[in-house]
């Protein structure tokens, strides 16, 4: 048995570990252990796994009910829009159709937000916006992180939008992307997305320009989905 943990991050290590099980199989062919034995596993006191369990249970990955226990959900079920589940998805197993819906979502919340942003970003969304394709300029250099600096990119246009569904959706793209953006990368045999693509969007929201920014976010995007419809071909 494990020595008792006390930090505050433990409950998120077991909900990385549990939510990674359950997303992987782990439990698909055996039942589900029972809290007592959680604890055990784990050498957590029982307010830490509760704690952890109402965590999973939100992510929609299981349920409790008296005298059943813990069971794992359906997966149809499982709430993708939230970026641990979705990020765990990406990376369990390679799925074509998975990467697909993303992309599909997309193409409209991301073009409809650099129409939105067009019209209402403010001076620091603007700032964030050109923050990130310097950066992205850097990376092209070896100066940034090329991975980082293109999501840093579609999380400041979600933010100029004003939009705050579309904000909501900011950890969840930003989670997937982190996926998306490495197998498009690998297709086009390079390490980093296009700063001059990016900054002809970046610069269309900047001139307030709505349906030009719109169309080219799209554009940017559909590019990206061209690419990912090639995998089956390629991979």
């Amino acid at each position: 048995m494990r020595q008792p943990v006390f930090s505050t991050s433990v409950t998120h290590s077991i909900v990385q570990d549990l939510g990674v099980g359950i997303v992987t199989g782990r439990f698909d062919d055996v039942p589900f252990p029972t809290e007592s034995a959680l604890c055990e596993h784990y050498g957590a006191a029982r307010t830490v796994l509760r704690e952890a369990v109402k965590m999973l249970i939100a992510k929609g990955l299981i349920t409790t009910r008296p005298k059943q226990g813990i069971r794992v959900s359906p997966e149809h079920n499982w709430n993708l829009l939230d970026p641990d589940v979705l990020r765990w998805l990406l990376e369990r197993k390679f799925s074509m159709r998975l990467l697909v819906e993303f992309t599909q979502i997309r193409l409209d919340v991301e073009s409809g937000a650099a129409a939105l942003a067009a019209r209402f970003a403010t001076e620091d969304d603007k700032a964030q916006i050109q923050a990130a394709i310097g950066r992205m300029y850097a990376a092209e250099k070896g100066d940034d992180d090329p991975l980082h600096s293109d999501i840093a990119f579609h999380v400041a246009v979600l933010q100029a939008s004003g939009n705050r569904f579309y904000l909501q959706m900011r950890d969840m793209i930003s989670a997937a992307l982190h996926v998306s953006i490495m197998r498009t990368n690998k297709l086009k045999g390079v390490h980093r997305a296009s700063a001059r693509d990016h900054d002809r969007v970046a610069q269309l929201i900047l001139a307030g320009e709505s349906e030009a920014a719109r169309k080219e976010m799209r554009d940017l995007i559909q590019g990206a989905f061209d690419l990912i419809n090639e995998l089956p071909k390629r991979e």
